[in-house]
């Protein structure tokens, strides 16, 4: 059969929004980090005692290291989300989840003060001899980075949330076998077909109208 058939309705669409919703959220976390990520996060001013002071600019891919692979470990999660159901969401939504933690580490800590000399000189990969004289912060990036990890648990919690069923690509991108499969399962348990099921079930062999009464026997011969 060739016959065009809905996969989705306005139910099914309010079913699949949570999954929507925590790709988005997932987007806009990665883009927040990886901007972060691109930004001078501390600016350290050394001396060596031979020259001119040294000025370093830290952007938040050194300072904190972490920020450019889990923004790419929340783009993945994007993907993830739309292919993934039932445990292997419920996984995705906790390994997001400690993608945020781990993202918001670093600029809590710079928010907080914590951005002193020798950690500084560290990052910096200063020599031996240079002591570290001043150090300026700036929190602009870290609260972008500490949004994005807001956002990405806040995904992370959505997914948790998400229904089983509302999960994963619409039922209309599954194998042809993996349809039918479902459609025989759900004749012998009786359960209610909709659209798509009763041409997945047609294609499976099965008749959606047979009730299995004695009418049907009737009309062998």
């Amino acid at each position: 059969m060739t016959a065009e058939t809905p996969d989705a309705g306005p139910t099914t669409g309010r079913r699949r929004r949570p999954t929507v919703i925590a790709a988005l959220l997932l987007g806009v976390g990665a883009a927040l980090l990886w901007a972060s990520s691109r930004m001078t996060w501390v600016t350290a001013v050394s001396s060596d005692g031979l020259g001119i002071d040294r000025v370093d600019d830290l952007e938040g891919g050194r300072w904190a290291a972490a920020l450019t692979p889990l923004a790419l470990v929340l783009l993945a999660a994007v993907a993830a989300v739309f292919a993934v159901r039932g445990l292997a969401l419920r996984l995705v939504s906790l390994v997001v989840a400690a993608v945020a933690v781990a993202a918001a580490i670093p600029a809590v800590r710079l928010l907080t003060g914590d951005a002193d000399p020798e950690t500084a000189a560290g990052v910096a990969a200063l020599p031996d001899r240079a002591t570290v004289t001043a150090v300026e912060t700036y929190p602009l990036p870290a609260v972008l980075a500490l949004v994005g990890a807001v956002a990405a648990l806040a995904a992370a919690v959505t997914l948790w949330r998400t229904p089983r069923e509302a999960a994963g690509l619409s039922s209309k991108y599954d194998a042809p076998a993996a349809r039918r499969e479902a459609a025989a399962r759900r004749a012998e348990n009786d359960e209610p077909l909709s659209e798509r099921g009763l041409w997945d079930a047609l294609d499976a062999g099965e008749d959606p109208t047979d009730d299995g009464g004695e009418g049907d026997t009737g009309t062998r011969r």
